[in-house]
């Protein structure tokens, strides 16, 4: 659960690549699909791609891993990218965003994964759309698009009958579907601590309310930037979004920002978490210390009827009497009893009758 970014070197000039650590060297994987057809293929050498960028079907290229910058490299030397377009894409994490150039359309996306540890990664997917396809490029292999690419063997909706404008629309809609599982998920652990703090608070609830938190606060930081740049593909003006696609682009954005919606409310309800597990910690100190202030109380007058009768003077009244011990004791039981009765009548101890 990390922004941390990997910096090129102080200094270095624009378009410099930060390969990201233990990034794999990149697989290529092409789509290549129309109405009637589809076919995919893997890519070894980045210039093989050239004549799909002419092709009469709609391309798309999925590249996983980044652990080799000469191919990468070739790879924007083919679709004519601008340095700093592939600095953009290869450079993780960078903000969520869109920007609408002449020859194409970048797009940053974002996307939550939760891991065994109960970690969250927000890995990075950059979008490239052009006239007729559209690149996609993560860092390594992360089983996002999954799902789209069966529809999109199958044939399954308008997937190969519209353009990589639409294939753009559902990779952000499956990016955006990730976000509820997780929001789900830590939305139910408030549920669960909300009753456990009610029946016993304990140290551990309090950091994991100080865990979910920070989870939160990863899912908004990333999570509103996303809803502006959807947003932004919306409104702005773009040759390579069809009025077609806009339908649907905005149901994605009706969608996050349900869940930001979501996560402000989640967030809202930690920090009232907080207030109640501190406020019962409270209470219960309290409790103890009023249990223990009564229990002071009682034993003062006791203590005090003890250090009289405990002092060796000679002519005491009742010192030598047969009887004077167990008068002592009944008269301690006594008052001690008085106090109690006392206590309980002006309800500091169990529970004050009303009177009917």
């Amino acid at each position: 659960m990390t922004f941390r970014k990997r910096m090129p070197p102080v200094g270095a000039r624009p378009g410099t690549l930060a390969i990201p650590e233990g990034s794999p060297p990149p697989r290529i994987h092409v789509f290549d699909y129309g109405p009637d057809v589809c076919d995919e293929s893997a890519i070894d050498e980045p210039r093989e791609l050239a004549p799909y960028l002419d092709s009469e079907h709609q391309t798309w290229v999925d590249v996983q891993g980044f652990g080799d910058e000469a191919k990468l490299r070739r790879l924007g030397e083919v679709f004519g990218f601008h340095l700093l377009t592939l600095e953009s894409a290869v450079n993780v994490p960078q903000r969520a965003g869109n920007d609408v150039g002449p020859a194409h359309q970048l797009i940053i996306a974002r996307a939550p994964l939760l891991g065994e540890d109960g970690r969250i990664e927000v890995p990075q997917v950059c979008m490239i759309l052009g006239p007729n396809y559209l690149l996609t490029l993560q860092d390594r292999y992360f089983g996002f698009f999954d799902a789209v690419r069966t529809r999109l063997r199958q044939g399954i909706g308008p997937m190969r009958t519209l353009g990589p404008d639409y294939l753009t629309y559902a990779l952000l809609d499956t990016l955006i579907d990730h976000y509820f599982p997780i929001v789900e998920h830590l939305a139910t652990e408030l549920e669960e601590l909300e009753e456990e703090i009610d029946h016993e608070p304990s140290p551990a609830m309090l950091s994991r309310l100080h865990e979910i938190r920070r989870q939160l606060v990863v899912i908004r930081r990333v999570g509103w930037p996303q809803r502006e740049a959807i947003r932004s593909i919306i409104h702005d003006a773009s040759p390579f979004i069809s009025p077609e696609v806009q339908p649907f682009l905005r149901n994605t954005e009706q969608h996050v920002t349900q869940i930001m919606e979501a996560v402000d409310s989640s967030r809202e309800m930690t920090s009232g978490l907080v207030d109640v597990y501190l406020s019962s910690l409270g209470q219960r100190t309290n409790e103890v210390m009023k249990v223990l202030t009564l229990m002071a109380s009682i034993f003062i007058p006791l203590t005090f009827i003890a250090g009289i009768y405990g002092m060796n003077f000679e002519f005491m009244p009742e010192l030598h009497h047969r009887l004077g011990y167990p008068l002592a004791i009944a008269m301690m039981l006594v008052v001690a009893g008085g106090m109690l009765v006392y206590f309980r009548r002006k309800g500091w101890l169990g529970s004050r009758k009303e009177d009917k």
